[in-house]
């Protein structure tokens, strides 16, 4: 049985705005029913996708000297820190003892839209409100020790980061269901680098190591009421979503669909399993191709995307009814009038695919 967030639109995370009032007047108008919480890194580096999920996370400190997050286990308080984490964190994920959960909320001096992002969802009580981490892959191997070695290469570090991420996540579903009770909490796990899969840079990670450290995090927040997700905007092996635990799969449609559709038993079986497309449409990673788009364009390349999975012997209506509309990636890093006309676009492409396909 689907939840009704059939076709609707929403955003992938980042936008260019320098005020947090302007992106979620931007969000509120065009995406209401299915809003995000944008990260804003004009306001501050704090609220790039590696700082963000950073505060009160044992062995994480950051490096004014170099200007960097490291993970560094050598300080003299770090084993006293990681033993009040472990207790804190089965204390929320085992006894639910969510008061606790504050201590790893992800603060206005991390993220400055998330309070008035709390105010508004009150007030909207939208369909569905989407949050979002790092994924654990992407983060721990952005995180990097004082010899430069990868996070996600040490067994603790990685433990860390999993835990750490799970808590962030399950502190914005804990706040969107107090915020509005009847809402459905989405988390996407943001993980672009897992298309870097297989490729010479992580040649000894294997695809067990990444499902596992998903399947960790997604296992505890489904058990919570949340749907969880994971964007990737580039081309990897599908099959390390639809084997995660995931609930939705969200990718670069206009790039990769046709990619997509050689794992089309794995697709098949994922959405037949009640999981979901999230559809990333809308150009924001060729400025030139968002500059020349409009809605018949965009609802011209949505049929051809839907083809490739249909020719593969996917039932049409189930897609449909397991789909959503996305951007293709983050909008950070466009003008603030692109940015404007990819969400823009994003909500007007939903109703017109909503209106040719469901009449």
């Amino acid at each position: 049985m689907k939840n009704n967030i059939s076709l609707l639109a929403t955003a992938v995370g980042s936008l260019p705005y320098d005020n947090p009032k302007d992106a979620l007047d931007l969000i509120f108008s065009n995406i209401k029913d299915f809003p995000i919480w944008p990260q804003l890194s004009h306001v501050s580096q704090k609220e790039d996708m590696l700082a963000q999920f950073t505060q009160n996370i044992p062995g994480i400190v950051f490096d004014e000297e170099d200007n960097r997050w490291y993970m560094d286990q050598n300080d003299e308080n770090f084993y006293e820190q990681l033993e009040e984490f472990y207790l804190d964190y089965e204390s929320i994920v085992n006894e639910k003892n969510f008061e606790l959960l504050d201590k790893y909320a992800i603060s206005g001096e991390f993220s400055s839209s998330i309070p008035l992002f709390f105010q508004r969802i009150k007030e909207v009580k939208p369909i569905a409100i989407k949050g979002q981490i790092t994924g654990p892959f992407t983060w721990g191997t952005s995180l990097v020790d004082r010899e430069k070695k990868c996070a996600f290469y040490d067994d603790t570090s990685r433990e860390i980061i999993i835990k750490g991420l799970t808590l962030k996540a399950l502190w914005q579903v804990v706040k969107f269901k107090e915020c509005s009770p009847n809402s459905i909490p989405v988390i996407f796990l943001d993980e672009p680098t897992i298309s870097q899969y297989g490729t010479s840079a992580f040649i000894t990670v294997t695809k067990e190591d990444i499902i596992s450290s998903i399947s960790e995090i997604t296992t505890i927040l489904k058990d919570n009421g949340a749907l969880v997700g994971i964007h990737c905007c580039g081309k990897t092996d599908w099959s390390l979503i639809t084997s995660s635990n995931v609930d939705i799969l969200n990718f670069d449609a206009l790039n990769f669909a046709e990619s997509l559709s050689l794992y089309s038993k794995e697709l098949e079986a994922f959405l037949q399993k009640g999981g979901y497309i999230a559809w990333g449409m809308v150009p924001t990673l060729d400025e030139d191709v968002l500059k020349m788009a409009d809605v018949n364009f965009l609802t011209e390349k949505f049929k051809v995307a839907l083809s490739y999975l249909t020719t593969r012997g996917i039932d049409e209506k189930l897609i449909l009814d397991s789909s959503f509309i996305t951007p293709t990636c983050g909008a950070g890093s466009l003008s603030i009038e692109l940015a404007v006309k990819a969400i823009n676009l994003t909500s007007e492409l939903s109703k017109a695919i909503r209106e040719k396909y469901k009449g």
